[in-house]
């Protein structure tokens, strides 16, 4: 009975993760592959079923096998995400953020942009 309720609590967190990233695909600040990608491993982890079904699927797939596969991030989704960061921090600029808050944004930031670039493209 446990792991049957650990495997249902497996992939009603995929299915949420799925959601979120189904959001994201619209707008435009809300990450979509960080989302599918918890999804895959939640359903690894619940129903290998879902899993085959997510990684498999045409459109949401791709990016979770280039990540799975080379940890790799597609280049369209390295623009649009560095795009999203500099819009975000143009947001803070405008919004007139305290300095500090303005700093630890811009560092972290900074930090994913980075991150962001030294993954290989797919």
């Amino acid at each position: 009975m446990g792991d049957l309720l650990a495997r249902y609590c497996w992939c009603l967190f995929g299915t949420a993760c799925v959601g979120v990233g189904a959001v994201g695909v619209i707008v435009p600040l809300l990450p979509t592959t960080p989302f599918l990608l918890l999804a895959a491993w939640a359903y690894a982890r619940g129903s290998e079923r879902w899993r085959l079904w997510l990684v498999n699927h045409p459109r949401l797939g791709p990016c979770i096998r280039a990540w799975q596969q080379s940890r790799a991030i597609p280049r369209r989704a390295k623009g649009l995400a560095i795009v999203s960061l500099l819009f975000s921090l143009v947001v803070a600029l405008w919004l007139a953020l305290p300095p500090v808050a303005l700093a630890a944004q811009a560092a972290a930031l900074l930090a994913v942009a980075i991150f962001l670039l030294s993954r290989p493209t797919a």
